[in-house]
């Protein structure tokens, strides 16, 4: 007999089934009244060393402790502001909780893991899906295809979305057929056997966004499922065919992808990393639900809705030569145009003038400030800003006095040896030394000099982890990826108002996990700005408007058009301004202070706005960018012409019918694009006069729908 059971919302409610003889699994998604009944595979999957697949494979999915786990108990719960739900199954000694949770605020988005427990013998895991389920259509509900007939094409109008990263090209969006050369009809229902291969993307080091990206979503024409992994070091999620259909498997370090093995003893367990899955009717629409799970699950903060424009030293300015002489200016021309944090950037530690492999002791330069860093610090002050320092707290430069002074348990490992990679060693945030070395250091800069803002970086990625105390090399490393997440969050504790920008050489470390707790992420390190709006305009899909810091960073020597392109890069996002501001002239600054007015009055829209494509997602060579944030009667869209012709049509279908009037945000001082509105199909021609221009626009709705 089989046993049912509903739960979630009514936004996005999972069904599920399970018998005995059968492990549970989800059956059937639901979205309002409409439900999806769905091919279904064990939620479920542990891959152990003494139980592998079935048939062998390198999958997430197919375990042969999954497929033998069983249906024990479940409960479902309230909290305050979320549900919950613990489904317990065990086999062969084994005890395996499926955990999910929905909260009120983002109802159409479930939070999943799984904890592990041995009860009577050793388990040796080597993977642990935090979810795993069927998303194609059930191919034995009435009126389908029968089970595993060639008739059956269960991938048929479902398209993969998925992102590649590199240093300065960050965040860049495939959209794509699943059927095709990754998923040729294979008949293997003539072989009595699921298929072997899936289609993966994978991260196995600490730079958990430097290659591949841990959101993605599959979508058809009447469901989509986004997804995302929130974990700040190694995953995988893999997306694969079996004969009765599709499935989607979303997981953190395994044995394959990051040399991760955890040993269980009788009475251990072990917990995987949370998993987000959100649905909705089409991709805009999931990714929708997403950013409201984002909003809903991130640390509370004062900075989350006050979002203070940041003026950094650093891109395309000082770049990591910071002094008094070269400060003082730039501190007063930020304050002119309205900034109200200035950040000093790298390097104002060093004395020796390279300063990369010195980091790690963060005490000031005495010859770069000769007044002492507190001169500069009060300046920034005086001008009515908080002052700011970048800081790379978990690694040591092999030049360091930190390297001498911390013992060597306090540094990632292999066979006894510190790990050295780009002139530094990185610290083990599960020692004890460790941790008090960087609470040592963020507590004196914040008692001394009142810092009230810090950038984080992180520009080496150690490898798979550490063998020091651990059951592997991954294991070591996901123990330590934790307890980094601890320290933020113990940081945060103590200096609850302190505002943290997480960077990552750009965006290499740009996961859930660290996005959760910190306030705002540098998208990028990309210096050439006409190559910024597809980075910038791609960024909501992988964090929060709010969080994506764009960086607008005018020049003196740039045209008007030119210097306007900078500033509408940043506006739909956290504005973060750089440029050598104390040498432009009045005109010049004063565009530049209208661009910061223009992003303190669209705060609000950014904070609550949900991010939508009006000319596609953004490829990396087209001629035309765009990225809209809608809200309630009201759309913002920041518009970049890169060459090609000299219009082009956005699409917004959601306001077809209704009479629009079209507004430029900024810039107001340069020539007005003609716009035209098609009201029947909700579509906005824009024409640029200029070969390279942007501008930042506003739609409002004058009438409803007929």
């Amino acid at each position: 007999m089989t046993e049912q059971l509903s739960w979630g919302s009514a936004e996005f409610e999972l069904g599920f089934e399970w018998g005995a003889d059968a492990p549970v699994s989800v059956a059937r998604l639901a979205r309002g009244r409409r439900g999806h009944p769905v091919h279904r595979v064990p939620a479920v999957e542990v891959l152990t060393a003494d139980q592998g697949h079935l048939p062998s494979s390198d999958r997430l999915a197919h375990t042969e402790l999954g497929s033998r786990l069983r249906y024990v108990s479940h409960e479902a719960a309230e909290h305050g502001d979320r549900r919950t739900l613990v489904i317990r199954q065990a086999a062969d000694g084994v005890e395996a909780d499926l955990l999910l949770e929905v909260l009120d605020r983002a109802p159409a988005a479930v939070r999943a893991r799984v904890e592990v427990r041995a009860t009577d013998r050793t388990l040796v895991l080597r993977a642990v899906a935090s979810l795993s389920l069927g998303f194609t259509a059930d191919d034995t509900a009435p009126g389908s295809a029968s089970s595993g007939s060639a008739a059956a094409d269960h991938l048929a109008g479902w398209d993969r979305v998925w992102g590649t990263s590199d240093w300065l090209g960050e965040g860049r969006w495939t959209r794509e057929a699943l059927r095709g050369i990754d998923f040729p009809r294979l008949a293997s229902e003539l072989t009595a056997q699921n298929p072997r291969g899936a289609w993966t993307r994978t991260s196995d080091g600490t730079w958990s966004t430097g290659r591949h990206l841990p959101t993605g979503a599959v979508v058809s024409p009447d469901l989509a499922l986004a997804f995302q992994i929130e974990h700040n070091g190694p995953w995988r999620w893999e997306l694969g065919e079996d004969v009765g259909g599709g499935y989607l498997a979303l997981s953190g370090p395994t044995d394959a992808d990051a040399a991760w093995t955890r040993v269980l003893r009788p009475g251990q367990s072990f917990t995987t990393v949370p998993a987000t899955v959100a649905a909705g009717a089409d991709f805009e629409d999931a990714l929708a639900a997403l950013t409201d799970f984002r909003r809903a699950a991130r640390r509370p903060h004062p900075d989350n809705a006050a979002m203070p424009v940041v003026f950094n030293d650093y891109m395309n300015t000082l770049d990591g030569d910071p002094t008094t002489a070269k400060l003082l200016p730039l501190i007063g021309a930020a304050a002119e145009v309205g900034a109200e944090i200035f950040c000093i950037d790298a390097g104002w530690y060093d004395d020796s003038g390279d300063w990369w492999p010195t980091v790690g002791e963060w005490r000031p330069s005495t010859t770069r400030f000769p007044g002492g860093l507190g001169e500069v610090v009060d300046a920034i002050r005086d001008a009515g800003m908080i002052p700011g320092l970048w800081l790379e707290p978990e690694v040591i430069g092999v030049r360091s006095p930190m390297a001498d002074a911390l013992p060597p348990e306090a540094f990632l490992q292999r066979h006894g040896q510190r790990l050295v990679e780009h002139h530094r060693h990185h610290l083990d945030l599960r020692h004890p030394a460790a941790v008090a070395h960087l609470d040592g250091v963020v507590d004196r800069l914040v008692s001394d000099f009142g810092i009230g803002f810090f950038k984080f970086d992180y520009n080496i990625d150690p490898g798979p982890g550490t063998d020091l105390d651990a059951d592997s090399v991954g294991d070591g490393l996901l123990d330590h990826n934790r307890a980094h997440l601890a320290w933020i969050d113990r940081l945060l504790d103590r200096h609850p108002g302190l505002v943290v920008e997480n960077c990552s050489s750009g965006a290499m470390r740009m996961d859930f996990a660290i996005l959760s707790r910190l306030a705002m992420q540098s998208t990028s390190d990309q210096q050439d700005f006409t190559k910024f709006p597809p980075i910038a305009a791609a960024a909501p899909i992988s964090l929060l408007p709010e969080q994506a810091a764009n960086w607008a960073y005018p020049q003196p020597g740039m045209n008007d058009e030119e210097a306007a392109f900078c500033l509408v890069t940043g506006l739909l996002g956290r504005y973060y301004v750089s440029g050598h501001l104390n040498e432009m002239t009045e005109a010049q600054r004063a565009t530049v202070a209208e661009a910061v007015a223009a992003a303190k009055t669209l705060r609000a829209t950014v904070a609550a706005g949900r991010a939508h494509w009006p000319a596609g997602l953004p490829g990396w060579t087209d001629p035309w960018t765009a990225l809209a944030l809608r809200t309630d009667g009201e759309e913002h869209v920041s518009v970049w012409r890169r060459g090609g012709p000299d219009r082009t049509e956005l699409r917004f279908p959601h306001l077809a019918g209704s009479e629009v009037a079209v507004d430029t945000v900024f810039p107001t001082g340069l020539p007005e694009w003609k716009t035209a509105w098609d009201r029947a199909t909700g579509t906005l021609t824009v024409h640029a006069g200029d070969a390279l221009a942007a501008r930042t626009l506003r739609l409002t709705v004058r009438s409803s729908k007929n």
